[in-house]
C-alpha cells in the first residue's frame, strides 16, 4: 500500500526510520546532547544565544512544524498548555518552522500565523534545513518532536499526529526528576 511506505518507530534507545525499500536510517539517539541550534536565517521571540541559554539547566522541548503542516496547527495548543504549565518547573520549549513547500519559506507568513497561533516561545526559522540536518531529521518529519532532560540528553522523539501522546509519559518522568536549581 502506496500510503504505508513509511513507518516511524519509537524505540526506547534509538529512533528508527524504515523506507519502503526496507533499508533503515537512524535518527538521533538517546542520551545524544541537544544539537545547536546554529543556521537558522531569522528568530522570532528570542535569539539563537536567548534560546540556547535558556534551555541549559532546564527541560526544553524542541518542536519542529511547517505553516503548511495542519497536524502541526492543531497540535499547537497542547503545546502551548504544556509551556505555560510547566514553565515554573523548568520546561522551556523552542520552536522550529521547517519548509516543506516554497510558500512555506514566506517568513512574513511565518511571523503572522506565530501570532495567531500564540506562540511565545522562540522559533527559528530554518529555510535552509541546518536545524533540521543537526537533529538529524533527515526525512523531514513534521511535527517533529524532541525531548531533552535538565542535562541537555535527548530523552525522546515522536512525530506526526500523536508525537505528543507518545511523548507524554516520558515528558512526566522527566519533569519529575525536576531541573537543577537556577541561580538568579
Amino acid at each position: 500500500m502506496r500510503h504505508e511506505n513509511l513507518r516511524v518507530l519509537h524505540l526506547s534507545l534509538v529512533t528508527h526510520f524504515t523506507l519502503e525499500d526496507g533499508k533503515k536510517t537512524m535518527g538521533m539517539r538517546i542520551g545524544t546532547p541537544m544539537p545547536s541550534l546554529e543556521g537558522a536565517t531569522e528568530w522570532f521571540g528570542g535569539t539563537q544565544a536567548h534560546a540556547e541559554s535558556e534551555a541549559a539547566g532546564r527541560p526544553t522541548l524542541v518542536h519542529f512544524w511547517s505553516m503548511s503542516c495542519g497536524i502541526c496547527k492543531d497540535n499547537m495548543p497542547r503545546i502551548t498548555e504544556w509551556r505555560e504549565s510547566l514553565k515554573e518547573q523548568g520546561l522551556r520549549v523552542i520552536a522550529v518552522h521547517m519548509p516543506r513547500y516554497e510558500a512555506d519559506t514566506d517568513v512574513e507568513g511565518v511571523r503572522m500565523l506565530i501570532a495567531n497561533l500564540d506562540m511565545t516561545e522562540p522559533c527559528a526559522i530554518d529555510n535552509e534545513h541546518k536545524i533540521k540536518d543537526a537533529f538529524q531529521n533527515d526525512q523531514g518529519y513534521v511535527p517533529a518532536y524532541y525531548l531533552f532532560d535538565s542535562e541537555g540528553k535527548l530523552r525522546s522523539f515522536a512525530a506526526g499526529e500523536r508525537g505528543l501522546d507518545l511523548l507524554k509519559a516520558t515528558l512526566d518522568r522527566v519533569m519529575a526528576q525536576g531541573a537543577p536549581a537556577q541561580t538568579a
